[in-house]
């Protein structure tokens, strides 16, 4: 934490005129290490959150989820059965934008850990099932982002083309994709208000001694948009132990047609977080992530055998989850999940002008199926400037707001399968993990989380 949380509050008095700031404290439970982060106590009795950004794309995402809690109105708000943080306002830290909003008390759960039955799973499915519930003006009403199914299914195919442009994705991979693309039936959904970015640590509960942990309010609204409804039950791949209660728990709550494709596209959706990162690596020239994002990929492709994404396959018994697969990565691989320091899965939403870039800049980097030479090369590099941006933006502006998850902390995770030593012993890499982690290590949490990320319940 660059900033102290005095400094921090600060930033209250300017976003709130008057108020009468009594102490600070570090808030560390929602943050991700781009955001200097405090809790300031009021002399009313209130206790507020402070964010402020590191960087421009933490900006991007603070003023992303001031927009969406303006959007949710008082009226909005009543038909949550839990509470979004209360919008107080905005200031400037120096050069850096800050955010002020209402602290919500209670404590969080991560993925892995979220116990099956009654009580976390069931109110955390019921309360994804209120946010799906809200009607589309609320979002629309704020100019938030909106897709239609078939702008979520031309977004993905356009992901799965681009990723496979890099020369990088296996072939086995890409078929699966275009064949999950070309499937109407997964694709015949209804949009809902989405939070686009729902992970475990989004839910906030206070324990009920009767019914258990319950949900008493929901972080992170900088993704609020109208769209696929399985972006919101992806992160279930987490959580093993309680994505069955949670699945079922949301389709007892949700008021409208039952979706038979809901589950599979939310595997799909987990699948291609890595297509993403590989594309994020490829767009910065990152060679770093790109190889990890390769590596996981090959994986994937070794292990899935002949599971397909399909709505038949997928209620069909024995069909071999993606975690499962992940299961079957040579044990040089999956050593590594644990090792000190891994920061991975962590949410970071990208920006769309970062993700996605000309092809004429790749420096001879891919084949791209380039006709003629001589004067008819030299022509095209002799558009204007103007031309050229015009329609990157607009390619741009058409793919929208892709989001990824910052899998750095993956690397170095494959040492003997991609470096052509021969070197793969597992043993290796499990007692080099055991011997600098403990239990508690959250770092080792997240690595496992990025693991697991990949799994999903056979469906019934």
């Amino acid at each position: 934490m660059g900033r102290s949380p005095f400094t921090l509050a600060a930033a209250v008095t300017a976003a709130l005129p008057g108020a009468e700031v009594t102490g600070a404290r570090p808030l560390t439970a929602d943050g991700d290490g781009r955001f200097d982060s405090a809790v300031a106590s009021l002399a009313d009795g209130r206790e507020l959150a402070i964010r402020v950004a590191e960087d421009d794309e933490a900006g991007r995402e603070l003023a992303a989820e001031a927009l969406a809690l303006r959007a949710l109105t008082a009226g909005a708000r009543a038909m949550l059965p839990f509470e979004a943080p209360a919008y107080i306002g905005e200031a400037r830290l120096g050069d850096a934008p800050a955010l002020v909003t209402e602290l919500l008390p209670g404590f969080q759960i991560e993925a892995a850990h979220v116990p099956a039955g009654r009580g976390a799973a069931e109110s955390m499915g019921a309360a994804i099932a209120a946010v799906h519930a809200l009607p589309t003006s609320v979002v629309r009403g704020a100019g938030l982002l909106a897709r239609t199914a078939q702008e979520s299914r031309d977004e993905i195919a356009r992901l799965v083309d681009t990723a496979a442009a890099t020369g990088r994705v296996p072939a086995r991979l890409t078929v699966r994709w275009r064949e999950a693309v070309a499937d109407d039936d997964l694709w015949r959904f209804e949009s809902t208000v989405v939070l686009g970015g729902l992970q475990a640590t989004s839910f906030v509960f206070r324990d009920d001694p009767e019914a258990g942990p319950q949900v008493t309010g929901l972080l992170g609204w900088h993704s609020l948009s109208v769209g696929d409804p399985a972006v919101d039950l992806s992160w279930l791949s987490t959580a093993p132990d309680a994505a069955d209660d949670v699945t079922a728990a949301y389709g007892r709550a949700i008021d409208r047609v039952p979706d038979p494709a809901l589950e599979v596209r939310g595997r799909l959706l987990a699948e291609l977080e890595f297509a993403r990162w590989l594309v994020h690596g490829d767009s910065l020239r990152r060679q770093d992530i790109v190889d990890d994002a390769a590596a996981l990929l090959e994986a994937l492709a070794d292990g899935l055998r002949h599971d397909d994404l399909t709505v038949i396959s997928a209620r069909a018994d024995g069909v071999d989850s993606a975690m499962d697969a992940l299961d079957r990565v040579p044990a040089t691989a999956a050593a590594g999940a644990g090792a000190a320091g891994a920061t991975a899965m962590e949410t970071d939403a990208y920006n769309p002008d970062e993700l996605w870039h000309d092809e004429s800049d790749d420096d001879g980097r891919r084949d791209t199926g380039s006709i003629g030479g001589g004067a008819d090369a030299d022509s095209t590099h002799d558009l204007s400037d103007a031309a050229a941006e015009a329609a990157e933006a607009a390619r741009r502006a058409d793919v929208g707001g892709l989001e990824t998850e910052d899998l750095s902390g993956l690397r170095d995770r494959f040492p003997g399968s991609r470096s052509g030593d021969g070197s793969g012993d597992a043993s290796d890499g499990s007692s080099a993990a055991d011997s600098h982690d403990s239990p508690e290590d959250e770092a080792q949490r997240a690595a496992r989380a990025a693991l697991q990320r990949w799994r999903s319940s056979d469906s019934e």
